[in-house]
């Protein structure tokens, strides 16, 4: 029985990001009567890794990511994952535009707007690959609109702050994808959680949750502590949802469910140069992407993209990758060895030993002077200052260890969910393209841990994401009826946040 003392929720979600601002608002609108119960550790919502300035802020859907597309041993192109990940963010979308049309997103231009997306490559050896990729995914409809450009004075229309002073003989080439978005992640979990709070939501910012029991009926009863008082409460809950970024591998432990063992995290730290010159926000337009450089791990390709946070443009330039043992920005340096259990020390060890050259590659980012990352940037914008350009250190991201068959260990680089065979408790590990993927993933929440629920549910979140269940790409005439019908109503087909209509290139 669960204890008579604690408040009773229905649902807990543990921590204020992306995650668990998408959950509970999904949870709101199939089950309005239910009490959810948010429980976060800072003082507010998104502070850490959902926040603006802790994200590069990309809706991810394979546009111009390079990681997304690898090229197979016979020159083939593998367009797989870029599929997979656009079909994502093609549901996150769709919520997104029922949100705002129904009122759940008051102010849909504080978090979404209107940028292209581009990758970038010099040299004709990956020239010839951008151009496959370029042709391998343009027969996709998800895909249809990308253009393939190797022109240097239409790069230079384009792309007029990367074209000036460029005196590279190396030829170059872009892949154009003009209906990419910037997002504003926190911006936008503050308006979900507002709504979800608005219909009754109880939130508790500056609580930390210490530890949670299962109890003999299913339930959980969960251990918080004010972080300002140091006041203890406890809660009992039917359901919870840990979505706190890297806090989520300590209290998965914690919880002691079985899909948990054997998995840990690597933490990852994050640094990007930024500016809000208007010379040089003016003159790029784009979100732009390369192709990792020699022994860096498949993510770490650089991008300059053009940021639009509180109605101003800004331009970031990374990232940088930096090491701590913290799980989180605001976390602890003992968050590393203390998750370490029996359970999981071998799948960490033998990652471990796999990732020499990721863990040189960090090294040298580390030891890095800030006149050495400009230099960098040097190689997107040849004209830069570096008085202009002042470094920003991001969030933390752990990483996922888990255990595979016949290799020991190994490190993912993308976004896990776990949940108990009984459905009770779910939590959400890894990184990108995480946040840009927070519908379906949560969506994939609610079947696995509501199995009994879900097909009552599925008229409600069909109205809710109209291609639910349906691959876009093998339907081109519903995906171009939910795209045209998002378009309009997230305002994509308009210029981005005070980008004048003359501004906007493309």
């Amino acid at each position: 029985m669960s204890d008579p003392k604690a408040a009773q929720t229905d649902v807990l979600l543990v921590g204020a990001g992306i995650m668990s601002a998408t959950l509970g608002a999904l949870l709101r609108l199939v089950e309005p009567n239910w009490t959810i119960t948010l429980i976060e550790r800072l003082d507010g919502a998104a502070a850490e890794s959902s926040g603006p300035w802790h994200n590069a802020g990309t809706g991810h859907a394979g546009l111009c990511e390079l990681n997304y597309t690898p090229q197979r041993t016979d020159g083939s192109i593998d367009i797989s994952k870029a599929i997979q990940v656009n079909e994502q963010f093609q549901v996150t979308r769709q919520f997104w535009a029922y949100a705002v049309e129904n009122r759940l997103l008051p102010d849909v231009r504080s978090f979404l707007n209107p940028i292209p997306h581009v990758s970038f490559v010099k040299g004709e050896a990956n020239i010839d690959y951008l151009k496959r990729r370029h042709d391998a995914l343009a027969g996709n409809p998800l895909f249809a609109s990308m253009e393939f450009i190797a022109d240097d004075d239409e790069f230079a229309r384009r792309l007029p702050l990367m074209a000036t002073g460029r005196s590279d003989s190396d030829p170059i080439a872009l892949a154009w994808a003009q209906d990419g978005t910037d997002v504003d992640f926190g911006a936008l979990s503050r308006q979900l959680i507002g709504y979800t709070a608005q219909g009754g939501m109880t939130t508790l910012f500056g609580h930390e949750v210490r530890d949670l029991r299962k109890e003999s009926d299913g339930s959980w009863t969960v251990a918080i502590v004010n972080r300002r008082t140091e006041g203890k409460r406890k809660v009992n809950a039917k359901f919870v949802f840990i979505g706190a970024g890297g806090g989520a591998v300590p209290l998965l432990q914690k919880s002691g469910i079985r899909e948990a063992k054997g998995y840990g995290g690597f933490p990852v730290g994050g640094a990007f140069l930024r500016t809000d010159r208007r010379a040089l926000t003016a003159a790029h337009r784009a979100k732009v992407y390369t192709l990792p450089s020699a022994g860096a791990p498949p993510m770490a390709g650089t991008h300059l993209d053009n940021r639009v946070i509180n109605s101003k443009s800004w331009l970031v330039f990374g990232p940088f990758a930096g090491w701590s043992p913290k799980f989180l920005k605001q976390g602890k340096i003992t968050d590393l060895p203390r998750s370490v259990r029996p359970n999981n020390l071998a799948p960490m060890v033998t990652a471990g030993l796999k990732q020499v050259p990721l863990v040189r590659y960090l090294i040298g980012q580390l030891l890095q002077s800030e006149a050495r990352r400009v230099q960098e940037l040097r190689e997107f914008v040849p004209s830069a200052v570096d008085s202009d350009w002042k470094i920003d250190i991001a969030g933390q991201r752990v990483q996922v260890i888990r255990r595979a068959n016949g290799k020991g260990g190994v490190l993912d680089f993308g976004t896990t969910v776990l949940s108990a065979a009984d459905g009770s408790i779910a939590g959400l590990l890894g990184a990108s393209p995480g946040a840009s993927t927070a519908v379906p993933a949560m969506l994939d929440v609610m079947e696995r841990c509501f199995g009994d629920r879900y097909k009552s549910w599925s008229p409600k979140l069909k109205e809710i994401v109209p291609s639910l269940g349906t691959e876009l790409s093998g339907q081109p005439a519903l995906f171009e009826e939910v795209w045209s019908w998002g378009t309009k109503v997230l305002k994509l087909d308009r210029p981005a946040s005070g980008v004048s209509a003359a501004a906007a290139i493309g």
